[in-house]
């Protein structure tokens, strides 16, 4: 009985383990092919998958011309999942992204029109320059993964990414996005211009794709399921913490809201701290890092790999900080310089 109990087990684990080397072969593909077309954004691609395994939502922010838009559309067309464009302006209102009810005469009756926030996979372009109405209705979008108009409540879909553009350059007519919101942003992720290698690779794939577009032929593409992509957050959430990580990681985020008790100057720097929300993001995405990279467990490498972009936008300067230059990634290097190692 005891021996065919065993069996059992170990039977089910060879088979769980052969699934979730399938997921990571189906991920590996996934970021390669991602990388094939998004060229010289390599953080950006991984921030994007772990945004999705961490179940979170992604602030990504940097000049005009960087393949942010491609990127979340990219990632939209290999999945079985919807995608919704919307560009926030000034003038937009709640009911252009929730939707809203609509009056049937013949009917007599109003009858819901969903509107774009209702896709699977959102990109939230400028998202600043949308005034504060648009935002708290993105706001319960993002943390409640629903839509309240008039008196009813719809639910979102399951699989729910939001991927939120900003535009540091320029600031007029823009919005910035109050603590609230940016604190429902899994990572808030800063990209830059490419080197000169990816730049010149860039320029031949454009050049392919301008020659390709003049004799357009049907293409197919494997698409990854939304099955598989909860399958692999469940995989990510059975990896193995030590207990010495979990509470290193704690650590960090507990230092921004008690940092006196390791350095006064940076005490001198903080505003507030980060959230038990930030805890829990910083977490999550650590160990979708170290899923996606092959491994069962997470190490601190993982932890210090996904800290800046957890914690930039959790973690507010003081106003001495900001008249010395900081900010919150500074702050954050900070944190982890003085917070030791387990």
């Amino acid at each position: 009985m005891h021996a065919g109990h065993s069996e059992n087990s170990e039977t089910g684990m060879d088979v769980k383990q052969a699934e979730t080397g399938d997921l990571h072969r189906q991920f590996n593909t996934l970021r390669e092919a991602l990388a094939g077309e998004i060229v010289g954004q390599a953080g950006l691609i991984d921030r994007l998958l772990i945004a999705l395994l961490a179940d979170g939502h992604l602030l990504v922010e940097g000049p005009p011309g960087l393949a942010k838009t491609s990127a979340v559309r990219a990632l939209a067309s290999r999945l079985d999942a919807d995608f919704a464009r919307m560009q926030f302006t000034p003038d937009l209102l709640p009911a252009d992204l929730t939707g809203t009810d609509v009056w049937r005469p013949q009917e007599s009756r109003f009858e819901f029109q969903p509107g774009p926030v209702f896709h699977e996979i959102v990109l939230a372009d400028e998202i600043n320059r949308a005034p504060a109405k648009v935002q708290s209705a993105l706001l319960e979008a993002m943390g409640e993964r629903q839509v309240t108009v008039g008196r009813r409540t719809y639910p979102l879909p399951s699989l729910f990414l939001v991927m939120a553009t900003q535009n540091p350059i320029e600031q007029e007519g823009t919005f910035p996005l109050p603590q609230a919101q940016l604190d429902r942003f899994i990572m808030h992720v800063r990209i830059g211009y490419p080197q000169v290698e990816a730049e010149t690779e860039i320029l031949r794939l454009a050049r392919t794709r301008a020659r390709d577009a003049l004799v357009p032929s049907p293409k197919t593409q494997e698409k990854l399921s939304q099955a598989q992509v909860f399958a692999a957050r469940r995989a990510v959430l059975d990896l193995h913490v030590a207990p010495a990580l979990e509470r290193y990681l704690v650590e960090v985020v507990l230092a921004s809201r008690e940092p006196a008790k390791y350095d006064a100057a940076l005490a001198r720097r903080i505003a507030w701290g980060a959230s038990p929300r930030g805890t829990i993001a910083l977490e999550r995405c650590a160990r979708a890092r170290a899923w996606l990279e092959g491994r069962d467990f997470v190490t601190p490498d993982d932890v210090r790999n996904v800290a800046h972009d957890v914690l930039r936008h959790r973690v507010l300067p003081s106003y001495e900080a900001i008249a010395d230059g900081w900010d919150g990634g500074r702050i954050v290097d900070e944190l982890l310089r003085l917070v030791p190692l387990p």
